[in-house]
This record gives structure tokens, sequence and C-alpha cells, in this order.
């Protein structure tokens, strides 16, 4: 991955865990982190971690109903993608330079 890419997923990250939202930092990290979830949205949280496909107006009415903003909603739902995503995109680079080693290794020694 490219140092621009890097640097803008670094950016994109920080500001959804750190930018000005009606969450707590703590909050959405544990959110990006799939982690110590409060108790209003860890179903919601777990469910956009593991199979986000799933994810239905009542799952984010049950959220409301335990006290949860919309906006409380969105900003932990964002974050739980993009923590989901970014240890998908870690594995697959990981993955992928595991795969290449070998063949690095190769050459370094012809």
């Amino acid at each position: 991955m490219s140092d621009a890419s890097a640097r803008l997923r670094k950016a994109v990250v920080e500001r959804v865990l750190h930018g000005p939202g009606t969450t707590t930092g703590d909050q959405r990290r544990a959110a990006f982190d799939s982690k110590d979830v409060p108790e209003a949205a860890r179903a919601l949280i777990d469910k956009v971690s593991k199979t986000a496909w799933k994810v239905t107006d009542e799952d984010v009415a049950a959220a409301k109903a335990a006290g949860l903003s919309e906006d409380q909603i969105f900003e932990l739902t964002v974050a739980a993608a993009l923590g989901q995503a970014t240890r998908q995109l870690d594995a697959a680079l990981a993955a992928v330079d595991a795969a290449l080693a070998p063949e690095a290794a190769t050459k370094e020694t012809a």
C-alpha cells in the first residue's frame, strides 16, 4: 500500500475515533475494536462487525429503544464498520506480504 493510502487511512481512523461527535472517543474506540461496547449498542455493533449484511431496521430500533440517539447509533456503527474493515485489510496485506516473502528471499539469494 502506498504511503499516501496509509496516511489517508490513518487520518480517517483518527477522525472517526477522536473527531467531534455525540459519543465519547472511548465509546467509538470500543465499537472500532468491537470490545467493551456499551450494553445499549452491543448487539448492533456485534452484528455490524460480524455480519453487517444482516443488520435490519429492527436492530437499529432496538438500539434506539435502549436509549441511544440516531447520531450515537450512526457514530458507533461507522466506528464498528471501519474497525472491521481495518482488521480485514490488515489481515489481507499481511497475507500478501507472507506470500511474497519466499519470493523476495529467493531473489536475494540469487
